[in-house]
């Protein structure tokens, strides 16, 4: 849902990018929209400067360029939606794809897993189970004599 408070795209509530940072660009779209497929511009692609907005801190700015290398095309990340025959409902889905990409890669990274041992429990549970699957298999063995 796009933020009319304020102008531009909310990522986070302290992240705004502003309107004029944003690109927009409208081809035609492949797949559904009978008549006017051929005729209306409903695939939209959005484009964000990351390596040169100014909204960005440094750190952000660093964080951002190490976690989107894959997506970023000289510094630039670009979003496509196509999926909707109605150009109005591809904007609204690439700014939530963007603003999604762009939060998801902000966040902060997650714990590190604490290594634990197994339990003497769990160890016993293992080993049982693995006596039982070796007489299973052994009783479908042929006998021998």
């Amino acid at each position: 849902m796009p933020d009319v408070a304020r102008p531009g795209l909310r990522v986070t509530p302290a992240l705004t990018i502003p309107a004029g940072e944003l690109a927009w660009r409208f081809s035609r779209s492949s797949g559904p929209g009978g008549q006017g497929v051929n005729t209306a511009d409903s695939r939209v692609e959005l484009s964000w400067d990351v390596a040169g907005s100014a909204t960005l801190t440094e750190a952000q700015r660093e964080r951002l360029l190490a976690r989107l290398t894959k997506r970023l095309v000289g510094g630039v990340l670009t979003v496509v939606a196509s999926e909707h025959r109605a150009q109005l409902s591809n904007r609204d889905a690439a700014r939530a794809r963007l603003a999604d990409v762009v939060a998801t890669a902000l966040a902060p990274p997650s714990p590190r897993r604490r290594p634990t041992r197994p339990t003497r429990a769990s160890r016993e549970r293992r080993l049982e189970a693995k006596k039982h699957r070796t007489q299973t298999k052994q009783m479908r063995r042929r006998p021998t004599e």
